[in-house]
C-alpha cells in the first residue's frame, strides 16, 4: 500500500523487521529476511534516502536504527494528498467543460437525468466541491440522498469562502438532532431560514447548475433528479428560490444550547413597548424558533430543557413586548426588529 508514496513492499518488509529488532546490523537483517546481503544493503540505502533509517552515513558495521515513520513519510503523504486534490479539481473542471460544450451544441444536454441515491449524493458532493461563489438549498424533511450530518462538503466550501443560503422546511427542524446540526452550519457561516412548506427539493451551485428531483417523494423507489445547466429553466428555479428566501423566517442558531436555562437573563417585567429592550443571543435564538412555528415541545426537546421552561421564557418576552398573546409577540418581534 505504501508504494503510492515511493516505498516498495520489500523496503516496507525490511523496515518492519528493523522495527521489531529495534536495532540491527546488515548481516542480521539479511539472515532474518533470507535475502542476499547486497540486496539488503541496496534496500537500506533506499530507506536512508527516505529518512527511515539512521545513521545516515555509510558504515557497514554500525547498528541500524529505525526513525519515526510519520515524520519521515508525513511530507510525502501530504504532497500526495495535495496532488490528488488538485487532480480531483481538474477532473471536476474538465467534466463541467465537457457538459457545457454538449449543452452549447445539443439542447437535450441542458438537462441530465440521474437515478439512484448514491449517484445523486455523489453529484451533490462534486458540485459543492467545485463551488466558487454560492450554494442555494431547499431542504425538506426526510432527505432522499444525503442527511445534514453527512454533508461535510459544506464546511469545506464555507472555509474557502463559498456562501451558503438554505431554506429549511419546518418539519425538518422537528427531527432529532436537527437543530444542533443546523447550528453547526450557521456557526460555520451558513445563512439559514425556515418556511412551513417548500415546493421542491433543490440545490443550485454558482447560479450555473441546479439539481431537482423529478418525482414526488411519496412515489417511493429509487430517487431520480434532473441536473439543469444554464437555461431559462435554471433562471426560473433561481427566481423560485429568491421568492421563498424573501418570505422565510431567519433562524438564529448561533450560541450555546442554553436558550431557556433558568439562570439566563430574564426580561424585566416592567419593560414596556418603546423602552428599547433588546433580546440577547439566547432569547433571539428562542424567538427565531418560536416565530418559525416550531412547537414548544419540540423546542424544549431540541434545546434540552423542559417545556415549562420554554413557556416561561416566552411569557417573559411577551411581558417585555407589552403583549398578552403569542400572535402579539410575533408581531412585536417583527415590528421591533428583534430578529
Amino acid at each position: 500500500m505504501l508504494d503510492v508514496i515511493g516505498l516498495t513492499s520489500a523496503e516496507e518488509e525490511l523496515y518492519r523487521c528493523l522495527l521489531q529488532l529495534t536495532a540491527a546490523r546488515v548481516d542480521d537483517l539479511a539472515r532474518r529476511l533470507h535475502r542476499p546481503r547486497e540486496q539488503v544493503v541496496a534496500q537500506i540505502e533506499a530507506l536512508r534516502a527516505k529518512g527511515l533509517v539512521q545513521p545516515t552515513d555509510i558504515d557497514p558495521d554500525a547498528p541500524l536504527l529505525p526513525t519515526a515513520p510519520d515524520v519521515a513519510l508525513g511530507g510525502a503523504l501530504l504532497r500526495r494528498q495535495e496532488d490528488l486534490e488538485a487532480a480531483r479539481h481538474r477532473v471536476t473542471q474538465l467534466a463541467e467543460e465537457y457538459r457545457s460544450g454538449l449543452r452549447r451544441h445539443h439542447v437535450d444536454h441542458l438537462v441530465e437525468v440521474i437515478v439512484g441515491a448514491r449517484v445523486l449524493r455523489d453529484r451533490l458532493r462534486d458540485l459543492q466541491n467545485s463551488a466558487r461563489t454560492e450554494v442555494l438549498w431547499f431542504c425538506r424533511a426526510n432527505p432522499l440522498a444525503m442527511a445534514g450530518p453527512e454533508n461535510v462538503e459544506e464546511f469545506d466550501a464555507l472555509a474557502r469562502g463559498v456562501s451558503y443560503r438554505a431554506v429549511y422546511e419546518r418539519d425538518l427542524l422537528l427531527e432529532p438532532g436537527a437543530l444542533a446540526d443546523l447550528a453547526k452550519g450557521v456557526a460555520a457561516g451558513e445563512q439559514a431560514r425556515v418556511l412551513d412548506r417548500l415546493p421542491v427539493r433543490l440545490a443550485i451551485v454558482d447560479a450555473s447548475t441546479a439539481i431537482c428531483p423529478l418525482v414526488p417523494d411519496r412515489d417511493g423507489g429509487e430517487p431520480s433528479a434532473a441536473v439543469i445547466g444554464r437555461s431559462q429553466l435554471l433562471d426560473a428555479l433561481l427566481a423560485l428560490f429568491e421568492s421563498h428566501w424573501r418570505v422565510a423566517t431567519r433562524l438564529r442558531l448561533d450560541g450555546p444550547l442554553t436558550v431557556a436555562a433558568p439562570e439566563g437573563r430574564r426580561p424585566d417585567p416592567e419593560d414596556r413597548p418603546g423602552d428599547g429592550y433588546q433580546p440577547d443571543a439566547d432569547e433571539a435564538r428562542l424567538l427565531s424558533l418560536f416565530v418559525a412555528g416550531v412547537p414548544d415541545k419540540s423546542i424544549a426537546s431540541q434545546l434540552g430543557v423542559s417545556r415549562r421552561t420554554v413557556q416561561r421564557r416566552i411569557a417573559d418576552l411577551m411581558a417585555a413586548a407589552g403583549v398578552d398573546t403569542r400572535p402579539g409577540l410575533a408581531f412585536q418581534v417583527a415590528r421591533r426588529g428583534w430578529l
